[in-house]
This record gives structure tokens, sequence and C-alpha cells, in this order.
């Protein structure tokens, strides 16, 4: 037997899964505790369509300013 892992998009996942539901010896296992909820995935994209450039920072900019303040 063989395992497989799918990423599929949200409205398409009752359909993907209720056609493996019916073929014998198949186990679907979700793995939901890694999963973003909608609402945030949502939030996270309405905020970077907002953002300007000037509220970037350069990692490397901010792991200088981190150590600085904090002493790392």
């Amino acid at each position: 037997m063989r395992q497989l892992t799918v990423t599929i998009p949200d409205d398409f996942y009752e359909t993907f899964v209720s056609f493996f539901k019916h073929i014998p010896d198949v186990s679907i296992d979700e793995n939901i505790e890694n999963e973003i909820p909608l609402w945030q995935q949502e939030m996270v994209l309405e905020r970077m369509k907002n953002a300007k450039p000037e509220d970037y920072t350069d990692a490397d900019e901010a792991l200088k300013s981190l150590k600085e303040k904090y002493g790392f």
C-alpha cells in the first residue's frame, strides 16, 4: 500500500474526500493541527494588499535591531 499527501483547494475538499471514502481499504487522516483558519488567511492577504513598502523591514536589519536591543 502507498501513502499520498495532497494539497487541494478548500472548495474542492468535500468532493475529493467523498470520492475516496467509497474506495475499500482507503483511510483518510486529516491533519488539521497545522491548518490555518480561512479567516486568518484572509486577514493576512488583506494586510499584504494594504501594506506599503515602508511598512516592511529587512530581515537582517530586524535581527541586528533585536540583537542590539536584547543583547543576543
